[in-house]
């Protein structure tokens, strides 16, 4: 089945104290979105490419693929109000029947291997979600009381989270709803089963000065062990 990814990059750079949005960072010299969307080029180069932006974000995001001479095709979406819409907004460019993965921006250190298995589980069950495991302890906290929970039942959830594209369109006529967090919530929301694989635990989503810090040390990691 054909695939298409949509890329979602509506950050400020706030948390991140930058000047401009943290997307558009660099990571060890290449801007952190390029380095997203190349991931997945690299990955099947006949794949659509749908990334969402700020609207007033799109004339920068021009100027620096002229600057980087970063010539992968992609089409251009504004984004919305909050990632529901920027979603709702890309689904609006998808073309007939296919797997549409979705995917944060601000996650380049997704592998190949978990592109791959996103792609296939989707195509057999009609949606998956990459997952990694809890090695901390943890407590649940409710009115001033907490207590030890069993971390083997909760899961950290990560993108990108793959779906046929039936299932998703249809999801995604609802209005929005702050319960919303990521695109499985949606689709569980219209009836839609959750499928979970388990992820790459280096796949982190760069929000802060000190996740950047850390994906450059996990990039090292990758490298060196592709390299191997």
């Amino acid at each position: 089945m054909r695939k298409e990814t949509i890329v979602v990059a509506g950050g400020t750079g706030k948390r991140m104290g930058a000047s401009m949005p943290k997307q558009f960072l660099r990571l060890k010299g290449t801007i952190i979105l390029m380095r997203t969307l190349s991931v997945f080029y690299n990955f099947d180069t006949s794949m659509k490419l749908i990334l969402t932006l700020p609207e007033q974000e799109i004339q920068t995001w021009e100027n620096l693929c002229k600057q980087e001479t970063f010539n992968i095709p992609h089409t251009i979406v504004n984004g919305g109000e909050t990632r529901f819409h920027s979603v709702k907004n890309g689904l609006k460019n998808v073309a007939g029947e296919s797997l549409i993965a979705i995917h944060d921006g601000v996650r380049p250190l997704i592998t190949r291997k978990t592109i791959r298995e996103g792609f296939q589980q989707a195509q057999d069950k009609g949606s998956a979600i990459p997952y990694t495991d809890v090695n901390e302890s943890m407590r649940y906290v409710v009115k001033g009381k907490n207590m030890p929970v069993n971390r083997e039942r909760y899961k950290i959830i990560q993108t990108p989270q793959v779906f046929q594209s039936e299932i998703v369109i249809n999801a995604y006529q609802t209005n929005y709803r702050k319960k919303f967090t990521d695109d499985a919530s949606v689709v569980e929301h219209a009836g839609g089963k959750v499928t979970l694989f388990k992820g790459n635990p280096e796949n982190i989503k760069i929000t802060t000065k000190k996740d950047l810090a850390m994906a450059e040390v996990l990039l090292d990691f990758l490298e060196n062990q592709s390299s191997e």
